[in-house]
Parts: structure tokens; C-alpha cells; sequence
């Protein structure tokens, strides 16, 4: 009779014990599954890995004003690509004063002033527009040899796409919108 109400128990104990088995490879089996999946459709869309494709468009620079030496430009960069790159550095043959990458602050109360940045990231398919409001160009522009129309020739420095160059046209402070 002992062994009549032991194999029960032990059946009952295998299946338990075969259960548990199962359940503790299933689990791990599904996670990686559907990590897998998930990798599969991003390199499936293209951006697994793919390096950064930088497009610097609409480059603007205001006119100094009367016998001021500094302006700012801006410029519209997008990053096309899979992989985040930061833009490090600007300069122009023609701001012979040089070119700094520069952040708009509010400080106390209603003043507000340009803070010196040494990079701005521009993040996987992301893009970056620069205004009088966030990030700009100060320029050490020389004084009265700029027009309204005029192209302005600026190099700008990635991280890691290098060096792309174009014009920025000259025009006149509050005949752009940002």
C-alpha cells in the first residue's frame, strides 16, 4: 500500500520538477526573441550602424550694425544618418576676428547674454536649427565691408563627418524669421 500512494507523489513531483524546467528556458527563449526581432527591424530600416550624414542648409548672417565688429549666423544641420555626430568647430576667410559656437542664456530677471559652447551634438536623424533663441555663430565680422546679398563662405567641423563648407548669405537683422 506504501508503494501504491508514493508513485502518485512522484509524478506528481516529475511534472513539477518538468514544469519548472520549462518555464525557466522559456523565459530567457522569449526575451531574446524578441530582442532579435527588434534588431532585425532596425537594421532592417537601414540605421543599424550606419555613420553619421550630415546636411548643413540655410546659412544666414546678419549685417554688423553701425561700427559694431560681431554678428551671429545660423544654419540649419541635419543628421541623416544612424550615428550622432557633433559639430566642434566653425571659422570663415572672412571674419578675420575668428568664429565661436555660442548658446543663448536668460540670466536674471529679463537679461540674457551668449554663453561660449565648445561642441553642439547633433543626434541620429535629428537635426539642428540654430536661431538668436539657442544655439548660433558669433562672428568678428569686419567693420562696413559686408552688404545685404552678399555670400560669406563658413566652414563647419564635425566630429565625425569632417568638414563641410558653404555660403551664408548676408541680410539684414529682422528680415528673417527663426
Amino acid at each position: 500500500m506504501k508503494d501504491t500512494l508514493t508513485r502518485p507523489s512522484a509524478r506528481l513531483a516529475r511534472r513539477r520538477q518538468l514544469t519548472d524546467t520549462l518555464l525557466a528556458v522559456l523565459v530567457p527563449v522569449a526575451a531574446s526573441s524578441l530582442a532579435l526581432a527588434g534588431l532585425t527591424t532596425w537594421v532592417g530600416t537601414g540605421r543599424a550602424g550606419s555613420p553619421a550624414r550630415i546636411r548643413v542648409t540655410e546659412g544666414r548672417v546678419l549685417l554688423p550694425g553701425n561700427g559694431s565688429s560681431e554678428t551671429a549666423a545660423f544654419f540649419r544641420i541635419t543628421n541623416e544618418g544612424g550615428s550622432a555626430d557633433r559639430l566642434v568647430g566653425v571659422t570663415s576667410p572672412r571674419a578675420p576676428g575668428g568664429v565661436g559656437l555660442a548658446r543663448h542664456r536668460m540670466g536674471s530677471g529679463a537679461t540674457a547674454y551668449r554663453a561660449p559652447v565648445e561642441s553642439v551634438e547633433i543626434p541620429a536623424g535629428g537635426s539642428l536649427t540654430m536661431s538668436p533663441y539657442g544655439v548660433d555663430l558669433t562672428v568678428a565680422a569686419p567693420a562696413g565691408e559686408w552688404r545685404a546679398g552678399d555670400l560669406v563662405s563658413f566652414t563647419l567641423e564635425f566630429g565625425r563627418s569632417g568638414r563641410v563648407t558653404l555660403p551664408a548669405v548676408v541680410v539684414r537683422p529682422g528680415t528673417v524669421t527663426f
